[in-house]
C-alpha cells in the first residue's frame, strides 16, 4: 500500500475505533466513572500500570482497586494510613500488595504538594521520553523495593514504556470523541507516542510502518516518525487504528 493510501486507511480506522463503544471492553472504563481530576489521574495511573494480559482480567483487577478505595479514590487516598499496609490485599500478575502500597504512598505524598500529576512530566525540552524519565525519578523517590521499581518503565533503558504512554494518551488527547480525557493542557498532543506493545508492533510491521524486530523505544521512535508524517498534530490517534485492526479484524 502506498503511503498516501495507507494514511487514508489509518485515518479511517482511527476514526472508526475512537468511539464511545470502544470503552465497554477497555480498561479506560474504570477512570471514566469519575469526574474529579485527581480521581481520574490516580485511577488511570493505577489501571494503566496493571494493563498487561487479558483485558477482562485487567478490568476485573481494576474493579478490585476501586473497591479497596471505596469508589472514592482521591479522598480515600488522602486518608490512607501508610502504616496499615497489612490491611491491603491485591494481586494482578506480578503487581502485588507491596507494589500497590508503594504506589499509594507515593501518590499521597505527591498530592500533598501538588494538585496534579502533570507537573511530574513537564521538562524543558517537552519530549515525552524526557517526561517519562523525570516522572520515574520523582515517583520512585520514596524508597520502593526493587520489584516495585520494575513496574515503572524506563525509556532511558530502551523500554517502549507502553503503559505510561497509554496513561499519557488518556490524560492529554481531546475528549471530543468520547474516549480520552484531555484534562491536561501543558503537554501537547504532537509530543505523544502510541503505546507500543507486541500487538501494535506486529500490526505496524504488517503495514510496513516498522522494520525493527524488538518492541522497544527505538522501535517506537521509528514508527512515530512515520505516524507524525501522517498527522503532525495528533499522531497518537493511530493507536486506535493499529490496536483496533489487530484486535477486531481477523483478516489481518
Amino acid at each position: 500500500m502506498e503511503l498516501a493510501a495507507l494514511k487514508d486507511f489509518l485515518d479511517h480506522k482511527a476514526d472508526q475505533y475512537e468511539h464511545p463503544d470502544f470503552i465497554a471492553s477497555d480498561p479506560i472504563q474504570l477512570p471514566k466513572r469519575f469526574s474529579l481530576k485527581q480521581d481520574i489521574e490516580m485511577v488511570s495511573l493505577l489501571v494503566s500500570t496493571i494493563a498487561w494480559g487479558n483485558r477482562k482480567s485487567i478490568i476485573k483487577s481494576g474493579e478490585q482497586l476501586l473497591e479497596i478505595m471505596d469508589h472514592d479514590p482521591y479522598h480515600w487516598l488522602m486518608d490512607y494510613d501508610t502504616s496499615k499496609r497489612s490491611d491491603l490485599r491485591f494481586v494482578h500478575r506480578t503487581f502485588n500488595t507491596t507494589d500497590l502500597h508503594y504506589f499509594l504512598t507515593a501518590l499521597r505524598s505527591i498530592y500533598q504538594s501538588s494538585d496534579s500529576l502533570e507537573e511530574l512530566f513537564l521538562t524543558p525540552d517537552q519530549s515525552i521520553k524526557s517526561g517519562i524519565i523525570q516522572f520515574r525519578k520523582q515517583f520512585l523517590a520514596y524508597q520502593p523495593e526493587n520489584r516495585t521499581a520494575k513496574h515503572v518503565s524506563d525509556p532511558s533503558r530502551n523500554s517502549a514504556s507502553k503503559r505510561l504512554n497509554m496513561f499519557l494518551r488518556w490524560m492529554v488527547r481531546s475528549p471530543r470523541k468520547g474516549v480520552d480525557f484531555g484534562i491536561w493542557n501543558r503537554i501537547q498532543t504532537d509530543a505523544l507516542c502510541i503505546p507500543l506493545d507486541v500487538h501494535t508492533g506486529n500490526m505496524a510491521r504488517k503495514l510496513n510502518l516498522l522494520d525493527r524486530k524488538q518492541d522497544d523505544w527505538k522501535a517506537l521512535d521509528e514508527v512515530m516518525t512515520q505516524l507524525r508524517d501522517f498527522d503532525p498534530i495528533d499522531p497518537a490517534k493511530y493507536d486506535f487504528a493499529l490496536f483496533g485492526i489487530g484486535a477486531f479484524e481477523s483478516k489481518f
